[in-house]
């Protein structure tokens, strides 16, 4: 039993914390007497040894953390690579990359090579590592139970597992809301993921209209199937759609690529915007200083976001009892795509 044993397992047993467990393991003063005894008595108990590595405990820590990506080539996704390992180096930490794809078998897979490289922890960036059958999501609780497992931009209620996170519900709803406001009527909602944060957006897009008794429209919220860099494709998307006989004076997109693609349809169509089409992209990418005019975008604080991420993740590793869950508001920001 005690090479099965894991540190998740004895705080389950004593009725504790993994931080109180791993402050035992390293003979912190900081615990109480009778706490330590009841951990103690478990670990004697089952015989538990801790790894050599001694993962996610601070002990001959590797100073190494696993990052996970679907695709890096994704600008939200790149970017965000990049402020968690710009940050996670001025902390005196390596990082080790894995770029998944987006197949289930892959994502496991990938996980599994990055604890075997004995990392301190896992960073999973993107919302797409969590599925909506919660047997699938078994494999993050089985990593949890051995290291801190990092999630931006995603929810997941599990021990050991910290999510920080953006409001996109709220965001979209207060957008399309101000679209509404300033009197436009038919919205189209454009989209390419059913991921949990693309479901946010949608559900945010949804509530506005409900909120403003508008009825729901299925013919108005559109899903593209294409890669997040044809941009060509989207605007032949949109095409299709007005070719219909689907109107509408105002697009929201949950990403900046479908957003251009939708004025590049403007564009090609004669379309004036704003004043004949308003369009709001979301993640104030490069992408929204693209276009003529510029792109009004939804700023999920993504720099803000990857910064607490790595705060949370060292307070975890230097055995400090952190928040389980940091969410950030975003928000509008106005360029000459929107009137209001």
């Amino acid at each position: 039993m005690s090479n099965q044993m894991t540190i998740y397992d004895i705080s389950k047993k004593a009725g504790v914390s993994i931080a109180t467990v791993s402050r035992v393991l390293n003979g912190s003063a900081n615990v109480k007497p009778r706490t330590r005894k009841k951990v103690m008595d478990i670990i004697e108990q089952y015989g538990y040894k801790p790894n050599a590595f001694a993962r996610g405990l601070g002990l001959n820590s590797m100073k190494t953390i696993g990052i996970l990506c679907a695709d890096a080539s994704d600008l939200y996704l790149a970017k965000a690579i990049y402020y968690i390992e710009q940050n996670l180096r001025e902390n005196g930490y390596h990082s080790v990359l894995c770029c998944t794809g987006y197949e289930m078998e892959s994502k496991k897979s990938s996980l599994s090579l990055l604890m075997s490289q004995h990392v301190d922890a896992v960073v999973m960036i993107g919302s797409n590592f969590i599925f909506n059958n919660n047997e699938d999501n078994e494999y993050i609780r089985t990593a949890a139970s051995s290291v801190p497992i990092m999630l931006l931009n995603a929810d997941f209620d599990c021990s050991n597992v910290y999510c920080t996170l953006c409001d996109d519900h709220k965001a979209t709803q207060d957008s399309t809301s101000k679209l509404i406001e300033s009197g436009v009527k038919d919205i189209l909602y454009l989209y390419n993921s059913n991921s949990y944060s693309g479901l946010k957006k949608l559900s945010g897009y949804q509530n506005a209209l409900l909120l403003h008794d508008i009825p729901l429209r299925k013919e108005l919220m559109q899903c593209f199937k294409g890669h997040h860099e044809d941009i060509d494709g989207v605007k032949f998307f949109v095409e299709n759609i007005a070719d219909n006989g689907i109107h509408f004076d105002g697009i929201v997109a949950s990403d900046d690529f479908l957003a251009i693609g939708a004025m590049n349809f403007a564009r090609s169509r004669h379309i004036k915007v704003p004043t004949q089409l308003q369009i709001i992209g979301y993640n104030n990418s490069i992408l929204s200083h693209c276009s003529e005019p510029e792109l009004s975008s939804i700023d999920n604080r993504l720099q803000d976001m990857c910064a607490q991420l790595v705060r949370t993740l060292i307070g975890t590793l230097t055995q400090n009892d952190m928040p389980q869950k940091t969410i950030f508001s975003g928000e509008l920001i106005k360029r000459g795509s929107t009137s209001f």
